[in-house]
């Protein structure tokens, strides 16, 4: 089987890597091996199907970035607004250094990719998508807790506040790789605060 003792995780760092720059349609078990440098023989060893390499390839995009990210910004210990500006001031720098190393701005992985399996046969993949939104908007909702409950911001739904975010970023998001430019997430700090509608006076680049 060769190299097999990471070869699992080659596979699921190529199909994240490979769809992403590509698209869920378009990507082959084979255009994942040959960028994995894995036999076929070995990918169906670890894995029953490209959609089960999907999956585990986004969860360990959770586990190893999108979790530790969401953790360090959204830390309880920092004040409600400030972490909504960390974490989207980072989200620029993130998707400006990408666009700089690939050559191309690629947005979120999973609106990308998620808008392109919702219509498909693929439930699977399309489920985990949908559970890594979920995880990443309770860190977002706590936040907006959290600052209604220091008076920070408004009184306000919180989860109707989340909603209406996360559909603000998404739709830069989308528009940043339509562009393929970086620049209409710095906006984001900004503009979050705008929406968050904080009681007193916060820079956006504090």
């Amino acid at each position: 089987m060769g190299r097999t003792s990471d070869a699992d995780e080659r596979l699921k760092d190529a199909a994240l890597a490979l769809i992403w720059e590509e698209s869920y349609g378009a990507v082959t078990i084979d255009d994942i091996c040959k960028r994995a440098d894995v036999k076929k023989g070995s990918f169906y060893y670890f894995f029953d199907s490209k959609a089960d390499l999907a999956v585990a390839a986004f969860e360990k995009l959770w586990e190893t970035d999108w979790k530790p990210t969401l953790d360090r910004a959204f830390s309880p210990s920092v004040p409600p607004l400030q972490r909504f500006i960390d974490y989207f001031k980072n989200l620029h720098a993130r998707q400006a250094e990408a666009k700089v190393r690939l050559g191309k701005l690629l947005g979120c992985p999973a609106c990308a990719i998620g808008s392109e399996v919702c219509t498909q046969d693929e439930i699977k993949v399309a489920d985990k998508i949908r559970e890594m939104m979920m995880r990443k908007r309770r860190y977002y909702e706590s936040a907006i807790r959290d600052a209604v409950a220091e008076g920070a911001i408004e009184p306000c739904d919180p989860a109707q506040k989340t909603s209406a975010l996360m559909a603000l970023i998404d739709g830069l998001l989308s528009q940043a790789r339509i562009m393929n430019d970086p620049e209409p997430l710095r906006a984001l700090p900004a503009l979050v605060l705008d929406l968050l509608r904080p009681i007193k006076p916060v820079s956006a680049t504090t």
